[in-house]
């Protein structure tokens, strides 16, 4: 029996619910194995080869390889476990969180410490706000990212 999911008309937003942990279980795995020194060494060495040593999907180690975290989020990765790609890249959490957005980190420490998104415009899929799909990327890539689209 399908669950009644309420929640998924919030943009931009992707609940990690039980569904997406179990999709995202082997992605979430190897993302912590991240957490060891020879692992990170290992990955680094061949992000392919170690890649390939977990019961990932093709489509979750292409996300990965792109460093694309709201791909390695729609393929049940937790950005808590994610993080662990980022450090091992020598990212913040800041960072990471700005390439979410098309943000620089500038950029996005800036809009959080303004109070980060506005609600409004916001609140469910179809309406005009700054977190809506027509309007990302976000930031000064994603607003030249866009203009160079229209052009095309």
């Amino acid at each position: 029996m399908a669950l009644d999911k309420p929640y998924t008309d919030v943009p931009g937003t992707i609940i990690f619910d039980a569904e997406q942990s179990r999709k995202g279980y082997w992605l979430n795995q190897f993302c912590m194995s991240l957490m060891k020194a020879e692992n990170r060494t290992r990955f680094k060495a061949n992000e392919r080869a170690y890649l390939d040593e977990w019961a990932m999907t093709e489509e979750q180690k292409q996300a990965v390889l792109a460093r694309d975290l709201n791909w390695c989020m729609r393929t049940g990765g937790n950005i808590y476990f994610l993080a662990k790609i980022g450090a091992t890249d020598g990212l913040s959490f800041q960072q990471m969180a700005g390439s979410m957005t098309g943000m620089t980190e500038e950029e996005y420490r800036n809009m959080m410490i303004h109070g980060g998104r506005s609600a409004e415009g916001n609140r469910v899929i179809g309406e005009n706000g700054d977190a809506q799909a027509q309007n990302q990327p976000q930031g000064a890539a994603g607003q030249q990212s866009r203009a160079a689209g229209k052009k095309a």
